[in-house]
């Protein structure tokens, strides 16, 4: 299943309702400090089948006010833009750059391990501050956390760097043209993709295909073929 969690069992004891502010012990119970199989150079707070969050259903979850933790987990396109950027650090080098849906901070830290001048992670999700806050810290990077949506925002950025995004028809019709926006006044857009259902079929370039080792039960595969596109879709006319 595409962006879903693993379903299992019940687990005993009631958990007090997390928010936010309360969430870093939480992620610390529940994760391990962890280098992604693809990406051995970045080390992030991630769930396995250890793991109590592993086993929880997403009906459990919004139980404990939690939504889906997909930055518990290291995602086959994230995997491999990290591992792109690591690469081809002449990608980010000195640049303004922006993380988008950044889940765990994984691509962010890659390119700041790549030697960006600046990086934005962004993601809607609050609970991503807590644990990108972590996992910059594992890293000894810094990086600005953004809370917000940024479709249809241009605050400069010379990279916009997308892993994973394609996975949702009404996400995806907003993701295309602030990216051929973006791309036509300048922006270099490089996206991370194992095949989501909605990538645009034509205006990209592939830059490198990779093997990615995933995890089964998240993406039913033991190895997803990801691709690292550059976004060239022109403007309309």
């Amino acid at each position: 299943m595409e962006r879903g969690l693993p379903h299992g069992g019940s687990q005993p004891g009631a958990v007090k309702r997390l928010t936010p502010k309360t969430a870093k012990r939480f992620i610390l119970d529940n994760t391990a400090l962890m280098a992604p199989p693809h990406v051995p150079e970045v080390l992030l707070h991630l769930a396995d089948e250890a793991h109590d969050l592993w086993l929880r259903t997403e009906e459990e979850l919004a139980e404990i006010g939690l939504p889906p933790p997909f930055w518990a987990f290291a995602w086959a396109g994230g995997q491999g833009l990290s591992r792109y950027v690591l690469d081809h650090p002449a990608t980010v080098r000195g640049k303004r750059v922006l993380d988008f849906a950044s889940g765990s901070g994984m691509v962010a830290i890659a390119a700041l391990k790549a030697g960006a001048a600046e990086v934005i992670a962004a993601d809607i999700d609050p609970f991503c501050e807590a644990v990108i806050a972590l996992n910059l810290e594992a890293n000894g990077v810094k990086a600005e956390y953004l809370d917000a949506d940024c479709i249809d925002t241009d605050d400069g950025w010379d990279v916009v760097l997308a892993g994973d995004v394609f996975y949702d028809k009404p996400l995806a019709d907003k993701l295309m043209p602030w990216f051929t926006s973006l791309k036509a006044r300048g922006a270099d857009i490089l996206v991370g993709d194992p095949g989501r259902a909605y990538l645009p079929k034509k205006g990209l370039q592939s830059l490198a295909v990779y093997q990615v080792p995933v995890t089964r039960v998240l993406e039913d595969a033991e190895v997803k073929r990801t691709t690292v596109w550059r976004w060239d879709l022109p403007a309309p006319a």
